[in-house]
């Protein structure tokens, strides 16, 4: 349950339906990288309008995303592929401060792409393990 509650707690003002607090792991996950993406586009948006403000708001936010999928990582039951997450994230996570810093559209079009393939990997998790245990994928 700890898990869930910081990942409801990342989620922050980004669309919250009325099913995150009903929502597996997994599920979380998933609203997460939505919510990750849909930052990331608008903030491609806000670059090319020139409006800074907004831009960085939505840094902010895909920034809070990606720290909140970090922190809920478990390395015990993750192993490798946890610490490879982790080390992923840490990178987006300094290239979306390049990304503020420069406002580089190619950096931010490779951190899109990045999450949205592991964002696509998560789709096909429910169908890999038995239900009993899909409530523990690499969070804790």
């Amino acid at each position: 349950m700890r898990a869930n509650q910081r990942a409801i707690e990342s989620y922050g003002d980004v669309k919250v339906s009325t099913g995150v607090a009903k929502a597996s792991n997994i599920e979380l996950i998933q609203m997460l990288f939505d919510g990750l993406l849909e930052s990331l586009s608008a903030t491609k948006g806000h670059i090319q309008h020139g409006a800074i403000q907004e831009k960085s708001k939505c840094i902010a936010r895909a920034s809070r995303i990606v720290l909140g999928l970090q922190g809920a990582l478990d390395f015990e039951k993750g192993g490798d592929l946890a610490a490879n997450l982790n080390e992923l994230y840490g990178y987006v996570t300094r290239r979306l401060f390049h990304v503020n810093a420069r406002n580089d559209l190619e950096a931010l079009e490779e951190i899109y792409g990045l999450m949205s393939e592991i964002r696509e990997a998560w789709e096909g998790v429910p169908s890999l393990i038995p239900a009993s245990s899909r409530a523990g994928v690499l969070m804790n």
